[in-house]
This record gives structure tokens, sequence and C-alpha cells, in this order.
């Protein structure tokens, strides 16, 4: 694509992995890993037990369309390093294209110039589920609390650009994206052109091919029936945060008239 610089050979050998098991607070086995320094890191995905695996393409979509703020995060020979962005997923390619910015003072888009593989997380709702909302906790007190969540992984290798027409352009949509629903959207003609002109130098643009992606829906589908019913209803009692809207999820994978 014009404009967007090729990436650095990836030279970088990351510390191996030791792997453990343990157990999560609901009994589910969770593998622990230990960095060593004797081979190369191999490609893990999210742990997902499949009554939570999400692999629905328009579903992740459109969480990370409706949470576009997003954590950007890398691994190459400066270590770990993580950006949190605001983000345009385009329908390009098999999975989607991304794109996003970085401010030029933010040496993350240096690294990510390397090449390597990075990681774009996105997330959904989420909150904190009480065992008190659980009827089978009268029953035999066997449950403890757990938090029900949705997330996003995206992954793919970032394109870099300085072209000033790409980020202008970029720049538009994502303002176009997040004022949509303001009765009086602004736009980037509302301020003088020299100054747009000069922020746009102020920040580097990156395209984000998608070549893996990973949904998780952790939303009580592990529950017996009538548990799942007492979290909608104590979802939709409490009212939080993203209370009604998980309280919405979980009461679509309740079979009807079970």
């Amino acid at each position: 694509m014009h404009g967007f610089s090729p990436r650095a050979p990836n030279n970088f050998e990351p510390p191996a992995l030791t792997k453990a098991v343990e157990k999560d607070f609901e009994g589910a086995p969770t593998v622990l890993f230990s960095l060593t320094a004797t081979t190369k890191l191999a490609v893990t995905p999210m742990y997902q037990p499949s009554h939570f695996r999400v692999d629905d393409l328009p579903q992740m979509h459109a969480l990370m369309r409706a949470r576009p703020f997003a954590a950007l995060i890398s691994a190459g020979s400066y270590g770990l390093y993580a950006t949190h962005l605001p983000t345009v997923l385009k329908e390009d390619g098999p999975y989607g294209v991304l794109e996003f910015h970085l401010a030029r003072a933010n040496p993350h888009w240096k690294y990510l110039a390397e090449g390597n593989e990075a990681l774009v997380i996105f997330q959904g709702p989420e909150g904190y589920i009480t065992p008190n909302w659980y009827p089978s906790k009268a029953e035999h007190q066997k449950v403890v609390p757990t938090w029900n969540y949705a997330v996003v992984h995206a992954y793919g290798r970032p394109d870099v650009t300085q072209d000033t027409d790409w980020i202008r352009r970029h720049v538009a949509e994502l303002t176009a994206q997040q004022e949509r629903n303001e009765v009086k959207p602004w736009a980037l003609t509302d301020a003088p052109a020299t100054f747009i002109e000069a922020m746009s130098r102020s920040i580097i643009g990156f395209r984000f091919g998608i070549t893996r992606l990973e949904g998780k829906w952790k939303m009580s589908q592990n529950r017996e029936i009538k548990d799942r019913d007492g979290v909608v209803t104590g979802l939709r009692k409490r009212g939080a945060g993203d209370d009604l809207k998980m309280a919405e999820i979980v009461s679509r994978y309740i079979k009807p008239g079970s």
C-alpha cells in the first residue's frame, strides 16, 4: 500500500515457556507459564473453554465496533510494550483490518515498525457475579464468585505510514465514527486547516491486517439454567456499569421454555 513502509525482519527470539497446570476458582484447569531462555515462543491461543468460545466473525466485529478503544500490545528486542488507543475496523481481508494512530512522541511506533506480531485486545461488557444470585447456593452451598466478560483478541503485524493524506483520511473517519451520535457532529473542517495539518504531523498511522481473531464470551454458560436465570435477575436489579447489557447476553444463552 502506498505510504506504508516494509516491515523489518523478525529476528527476535523470545524466551521459551515452562507450563504448569493449576485450578482456577471455579475448578477449571488453568495453564500457567514461566519464562526460560532456551527456545522460541510458540503461538498460544487465549484460554477458551468450548462453552465460552466464540468463532462467529460478525459477533466479534460487532464487539470491536461497539468498543473501539483497545489495548495494543507487542513484544520485541525492546521487551513488552502496550498502548491504549481508538481504532477503526475495516472489512478488508478474511478477518478485517484495523486502522489507528500513535503519537509521534510515543516510542512504541518505532518498536512496531520492527515487524513483530502484535495483539490488540477489545474489552466488551464485564462485571462481577456474586454466588448469592445462584438458587443452587441454598441447595448445597457449593458455589463461588466469578466474573463475566466478553473479549476479542486480534493478532497481526502492523504496517506504519507517515503519509499525510492517509493520516488525514484516517483521522476524519475516526472522528466521524465517534461523533455520529452527537446532535451537531464535530468535523475536521471545523478547525483551521493549518492547525489540523500541524496536528497530523504529530501522529503516526498504522494499518493492522488481522491474521487471527479469538472471541470469548464468558456469560455463565457453565451454570445450570436456574442459576443463569438468577444471574440475569441479579444483574438487572444491580444495574451498574455493563450489568444490563450482560443480563441481555446471559439471557440469550438460556433456552426458551427451559
